[in-house]
């Protein structure tokens, strides 16, 4: 039993630093690598006649910050609810924004990180025994 108990943690620990480190890394090459008015300019400008510009910089940067700062978040197993909340909502923005751009079920960009999001936010957080957050509660 014990041996189950130890496979689930681990298991989850792979689960929660792999969709960590996607939107750890995907956040760190939009904000420092090309910057998030790069990323503006090359993902978002082109929606400019059907939304307003204040509203897609606004999700140009939200996106951004929040793929960094959720992804290592997740990383590290600090408010992990939280961040899996915060990323939900941008893979919803993320969906959204294909959706004006190319048929929608190409979900290519959005579903290898929905299943993952999904799950741990499905399994129990008690069986994830490997977050820093639960070393400090104790």
């Amino acid at each position: 039993m014990l041996k189950a108990n130890v496979n689930t943690a681990f298991a989850l620990l792979i689960l929660r630093g792999f969709l960590g480190l996607v939107f750890l890394m995907q956040g760190y090459g939009k904000v420092f690598t090309w910057g998030v008015e790069g990323v503006y300019q090359s993902a978002f400008a082109s929606y400019e006649t059907m939304l307003p510009i204040f509203l897609l910089k606004a999700v140009a940067y939200f996106t951004s910050y929040t793929e960094l700062i959720g992804g290592l978040l997740l990383c590290l197993g600090i408010f992990k609810n939280y961040a899996l909340y915060a990323l939900g909502v941008v893979l919803l923005i993320v969906t959204f924004g294909h959706g004006l751009s190319q048929p929608i079920w190409d979900m290519q960009h959005v579903f290898f990180r929905l299943i993952p999001l999904v799950a741990l936010l499905l399994i129990p957080n008690e069986m994830d025994k490997f977050q820093l957050e639960k070393f400090w509660r104790k």
